[in-house]
């Protein structure tokens, strides 16, 4: 594997299982959030580079869809036992560039791999049905065939599993993929695209296109795209959903969140207590599925909110390649933009209990910190509790009884996922009844479902019909065809106008 030596280069495209520079001579920095140094500079390609990488995935795709289903599988084992050898090559990539801390850059390709495993039995999920003698002497069976050249635009807080949350079951269905990967952190792409060079992918069918605006609307409206998928915040969700489906393209657009915890008088509040803090602080809150808000019942506040604020106090902050609990944001910019909403909460008046600003972190001076901010005592008018602050900041929100609870849960514009936290089946299976997330846990905070089952919100949280991985990603990936056959007869022939009749 060559990827190491890449990241202190330019990071380019891949095209045809090899680096393509493209045309375009504009770059982007790529830093090490740790200690704010320029680590590389990916390219940002142009329309030209995104026609060059499309139109190879194009060329490529037919050989690819009429391949068997034991070639492509074969494939998708080889490139599964690679991963499961080299995953804590990515995953240092993954930290590098992000800032998340080894472990948690490991369990995020596990995650991914879990998806790939899915796809491995793509055989079996691609299954139609047949109907001998529908009529007389006339069979009728279904079939799912791939959709051609497929997009992924993915976001940069999990450059490594969102792709694989899509990529695998595209590819095992038949399709070719052009991924376009955050230019915050592209480095993890190419190792991939590596990778499945040395599973024996043949060429064209997975390809990397670096870039901005100018990439994204490109797969958004050519002609040879068949369809994309998108994670990342709701404004470009919505965007990147009305760009495509008015282009004629099928589109998942997977966008922000706000996710809430319902914590009842009930509840183990230790248990609780770790959830939040685990849910709110892992990865610096950079995370679609974190928890930002819990919402405290009755009169368990004061006892939640000091043992949230004892443990988050605790948490190590530092380079995510020491034996550090949470690393930095992904850039500067971010870091003050979460900052911002620090400094606007206590001036909207809600209470301080622990502020990050205030981080003595173990990394570089000019690295991107943060550390665990909690908030009490805050209200939805409030910024930090309407917008989605992708950072490590927890809002705890205190109601009287349950039914504020899932009013206020069930008024937010969001719907990825929330977790209720108590000891009562009743109320949970309630709580999972009435709330309208998309992804709910008891007693779990964050419920990112298995490969598979399906991965996606509600409300503004999704445009498109369509969640990722589990069999909305096989249907995704695939078009259905009906056949009705019927081998010569001559009882049959003859003229007749009439519209066809079974019997």
């Amino acid at each position: 594997m060559t990827q190491t030596g890449q990241l202190s280069k330019t990071i380019s495209h891949w095209l045809n299982n090899d680096f393509f520079a493209g045309v375009s001579n504009v770059t982007a920095p790529v830093a090490n959030p740790a200690t704010g140094d320029v680590t590389g500079r990916v390219v940002l390609g142009s329309a030209q580079d995104a026609h060059a990488v499309i139109d190879a995935a194009a060329a490529a795709f037919p050989e690819w869809r009429d391949a068997s289903l034991a070639k492509r599988t074969q494939i998708l084992f080889k490139f599964r036992d690679l991963l499961n050898q080299r995953k804590g090559e990515l995953a240092e990539i993954i930290t590098r560039e992000h800032g998340k801390v080894v472990s948690d850059a490991l369990g995020e390709v596990n995650r991914g791999q879990e998806v790939v495993e899915f796809a491995c039995g793509i055989a079996h999920l691609l299954k139609g049905g047949f109907t001998e003698n529908a009529s007389t002497k006339v069979d009728v069976y279904s079939i799912r065939q791939p959709l051609g050249v497929v997009g992924i635009i993915s976001p940069f807080n999990f450059p490594a599993m969102v792709p694989m949350w899509f990529f695998p079951i595209a590819i095992a269905a038949g399709n070719a993929v052009v991924l376009k990967p955050s230019e915050k952190n592209p480095s993890a792409s190419l190792w991939l695209a590596e990778l499945w060079k040395e599973a024996g992918l043949p060429a064209g069918v997975f390809n990397v296109l670096q870039g901005d605006k100018t990439v994204v609307d490109e797969l958004l409206t050519n002609p040879k795209v068949a369809s994309v998928s998108f994670v990342g915040s709701t404004p470009i969700a919505q965007y990147v959903y009305a760009t495509g489906a008015a282009a004629g393209k099928r589109i998942q657009a997977l966008g922000g969140a706000k996710n809430h915890a319902l914590i009842l008088p009930d509840a183990d509040l230790d248990l609780a207590a770790d959830a939040m803090v685990n849910a709110g602080f892992g990865s610096a809150g950079e995370r679609c599925m974190a928890i930002s808000v819990a919402v405290a019942v009755g009169p368990i506040a004061d006892e939640l909110v000091a043992k949230i604020a004892e443990r988050a106090a605790a948490i190590k902050i530092g380079d995510g390649t020491k034996d550090s609990d949470m690393g930095p944001l992904v850039t500067k910019a971010h870091r003050d933009k979460v900052a911002a909403y620090i400094e606007a909460g206590e001036t909207d008046g809600a209470k301080v209990v622990l502020d990050g600003r205030n981080v003595s972190a173990d990394g570089g001076a000019d690295g991107f910190w943060l550390g665990p901010t909690l908030f009490d005592n805050v209200t939805p008018h409030m910024s930090v509790y309407s917008d989605e602050i992708f950072g490590p900041v927890l809002s705890v929100v205190r109601v009287e009884a349950y039914d504020d609870a899932l009013k206020l849960i069930n008024s937010n514009p969001y719907g990825n996922g929330t977790a209720i936290f108590t000891n009562d089946g009743g109320a949970a299976r309630r709580f999972q009844n009435e709330v309208t997330v998309g992804m709910v846990g008891i007693n779990v905070p964050i419920p990112v479902p298995m490969a598979y089952y399906s991965f996606g919100g509600w409300k503004a949280s999704l445009f498109g019909d369509s969640h990722a991985h589990g069999m909305d990603g096989v249907q995704f990936f695939t078009r259905q065809k009906t056949v009705t056959q019927r081998w010569l007869d001559p009882s049959h022939g003859g003229i007749n106008l009439g519209f066809p009749q079974n019997g």
